[in-house]
């Protein structure tokens, strides 16, 4: 259930690889790249089951709907399997949610006709039902607070049940990815992806079902 993300604006191509490396030797759900990463990721990742998620519109959204769908379209034709977007914040944040949900529509469109699922980064938190694959909250570059369980628990109040809720960022220890499983998330952004599972092994939690006991505030 964990997306390795790849996306920090200073990192290079060298360091982008080894994160790719990271994702594949953990198994994890996802790589999230930038968009220019797609061929290479999809390379590094052949014959794996970790799926490419290229982000379109990061990490502002502040990109017309037309360049937003634009990239859609393109990582699509490159390949991608799932899209991360981030909403036009300004326009939420100013409750033009018309535009907003247009935005998703069109941009949804243009995933699913690749095959893709679409992933909404609400930044922080956004709640209607368009027909998207993921709600995902907060990628953690400008809101450093990350995940928290309020709006995690909000988010899975108000989503349909089609849609998956993601907690990006905030997600840091095995604890934390035990937590928000614990609340109904079904996948979370972790750059420390190698690190929860190392601890997992240590505390015998493996691919086997078990139950183990979580503590929510």
């Amino acid at each position: 259930m964990i997306d390795v993300p790849l996306l920090h604006p200073t990192m290079t191509d060298a360091e982008i690889l080894a994160g790719l490396e990271v994702a594949k030797a953990c198994d994890a759900a996802t790589a999230c790249v930038k968009p220019y990463s797609v061929p290479v990721a999809l390379e590094v990742l052949k014959g794996t089951d970790v799926l490419v998620c290229p982000v379109i519109g990061f990490p502002a959204g502040n990109s017309s709907i037309s360049v937003k769908v634009f990239e859609a379209t393109e990582v699509m034709k490159q390949g991608a399997q799932e899209v991360d977007m981030v909403i036009n914040i300004g326009k939420a944040l100013g409750g033009e949610w018309d535009y907003v949900t247009e935005e998703i529509k069109q941009i949804n469109d243009a995933v699913v006709a690749g095959g893709a699922i679409l992933k909404v980064d609400p930044l922080p938190l956004f709640l209607t039902s368009t027909g998207y694959g993921f709600n995902k909250q907060s990628e953690g570059m400008y809101i450093y607070a990350g995940a928290t369980d309020h709006n995690l628990k909000l988010m899975r109040k108000y989503s349909s049940e089609k849609v998956q809720v993601k907690a990006a960022d905030g997600v840091r220890t095995l604890d934390d990815l035990l937590r928000v499983r614990a609340l109904v998330v079904t996948r979370a952004g972790a750059t420390t992806t190698k690190e929860i599972l190392e601890e997992a092994v240590r505390r015998g939690i493996g691919k086997e079902a078990r139950e183990v006991e979580v503590f929510i505030p």
